[in-house]
């Protein structure tokens, strides 16, 4: 006799792009691990899988927050997911979004570049100086 496992999965909340707000997006992005997903995954013209943004921040990030993060994303509206398996694969709604809120997530997106580069200068601009401190120093 042959057995037939079924699965259920749940599926997946996306909501209509009539029922996105601006404040649900604003908090989607508030965190800086999932602005840096989100701006990585417009950056891209295909699907990402979650494990792909388990290095974003500084330190590993487990596969648990990283699905929590997705799934922030995912009901504020910013990406579609979809199941491949056992994997799942996320792109971003930026168009249909950009629809309802003309020059919103692109004004996020380079805001966020532009802290990250200003970051960037800081830091190395601070490694410099501590370098020159301790030349001084000798």
């Amino acid at each position: 006799m042959k057995r037939t496992i079924v699965v259920f999965v749940r599926p997946l909340f996306h909501p209509s792009v009539q029922d996105v707000t601006v404040e649900a997006i604003l908090h989607a992005l508030s965190d800086p691990v999932r602005v840096a997903i989100y701006a990585d995954i417009v950056g891209q013209d295909c699907s990402h899988n979650c494990v792909a943004f388990s290095n974003i921040s500084e330190k590993p990030i487990p596969k648990s927050t990283l699905s929590q993060h997705f799934k922030i994303l995912r009901e504020a509206g910013l990406i579609r997911g979809e199941r491949h398996g056992v994997e799942m694969h996320n792109t971003s709604r930026c168009e249909e979004i950009d629809k309802r809120f003309p020059g919103l997530i692109g004004s996020i997106v380079t805001a966020h570049r532009i802290q990250l580069a200003d970051e960037a200068w800081l830091a190395k601009a601070t490694k410099r100086k501590s370098v020159q401190r301790i030349a001084r120093s000798r």
